[in-house]
């Protein structure tokens, strides 16, 4: 009995010595195939490394402000009586707004008339009295004034009626309308708000280092939500003499045209100053470049001398601005290079590589999307 266990552990043990060596051999084998395996090339687009000169510009927020724009009030108080505009609509300069009850003044101003004919009717006497010495100048001198007084009290009454005839002061568009008919309004009580549209004015400040750079005449580029897939250009018409002490930064003023009033007083716009400097870059597409928080890489293709394809060389380089789908380098490649396009982030050093550019896509320093 015993002989038998010892058998059968015997053949146990031997049956797994030989599954091992079998599996062990297995195992050996995948290892030397692994060795030997050589991963496909990988197909790549790619775009060479271009010297280009870039308009330089100073890029800032600004926020558009009308040239002239005020809230129309009362200057006396009143009753309305007429109101002579439409809310929103456009108005000249000098076109009746609205209308106060001017009852009282107007019927002052006939005693006031007849006050003023009768004192001028005594000054012309008192003239001819004077002329032939029958009366002292004291006594001319008090007629003068007093035809004086009469006139001034006649202008008085002209001029409150004048000023309850309220009128636009310039050209302009109105807002919505603050006040209804027959309501008693103070002195001060506002209107309606008239906001001059075209030009407009834009409002932006830069750092107090760039005001070397600055001049009234420079190219103003504007772009905002208010004009999708649009530029519209203006000039600096203005730059305030003094920093603000708080953020360092000056206060510049631009003067661009607003034709079919799409920008509104109070919107915010990207404004970017154009100098006339050109830099000199090396420009490649911002999609060939790999981000990493330690630094920044591309992917060289180049010649592989040894088995006569294309490698994959990964090159560390330090970026300068962006314009459109391009990005400048201002080190770690030189002009002509070719770097890959696309698709970097699942390259590797040293890989590698066919060139394949049917479809690679087209790259432009101002692309416009069609989803814009």
């Amino acid at each position: 009995m015993k002989k038998r266990i010892i058998l059968t552990i015997i053949g146990l043990v031997a049956v797994i010595a030989v599954l091992g060596g079998i599996k062990a051999l297995q195992i050996g084998t995948m290892i030397d195939h692994g060795k030997k395996f050589v991963p496909p090339p990988e197909t790549v687009s790619t775009a060479p490394v271009k010297a280009e000169s870039w308009e330089t510009a100073l890029t800032s927020v600004g926020t558009l402000t009308a040239v002239q724009g005020v809230t129309v009030a009362a200057e006396l108080p009143g009753k309305v009586v007429q109101i002579a505009f439409e809310a929103g609509a456009p108005v000249a300069r000098g076109a009746l707004l609205l209308r106060q009850d001017t009852s009282n003044e107007e019927a002052q101003l006939p005693g006031a008339l007849a006050e003023a004919k009768l004192a001028r009717a005594n000054l012309r006497r008192s003239d001819q009295l004077l002329a032939e010495g029958i009366i002292a100048q004291a006594d001319h001198d008090s007629a003068v004034a007093t035809a004086n007084q009469a006139q001034a009290q006649v202008d008085n009454i002209r001029a409150t009626i004048a000023k309850k005839s309220i009128r636009a002061p310039f050209s302009g568009r109105l807002g919505i309308r603050q006040v209804n008919l027959g309501q008693i309004l103070r002195e001060g009580d506002p209107i309606v708000t008239l906001q001059s549209m075209d030009p407009i004015f834009v409002d932006f400040t830069l750092p107090q280092q760039q005001l070397p750079q600055l001049r009234k005449g420079l190219t103003v580029r504007v772009t905002g939500d208010a004009l999708p897939g649009e530029t519209i250009e203006g000039r600096i018409t203005a730059i305030n003499p003094e920093v603000d002490a708080e953020s360092r930064n000056i206060k510049v003023q631009a003067t661009v045209a607003n034709r079919g009033e799409k920008l509104r007083p109070g919107m915010f716009v990207n404004v970017a100053v154009g100098l006339p400097v050109q830099e000199k870059v090396l420009a490649i597409p911002a999609t060939a470049v790999l981000y990493a928080p330690y630094s920044d890489s591309v992917f060289v293709v180049e010649d592989d001398k040894d088995k006569k394809g294309k490698v994959l060389r990964q090159q560390f380089v330090r970026l300068g601005t962006k314009r459109g789908d391009f990005v400048a380098v201002t080190s770690g490649l030189k002009e002509g290079e070719q770097v890959v396009s696309t698709g970097v982030f699942k390259l590797r050093n040293g890989q590698a590589a066919v060139v394949d550019n049917k479809l690679a896509p087209t790259f432009q320093q101002a692309p416009n999307p069609e989803n814009n």
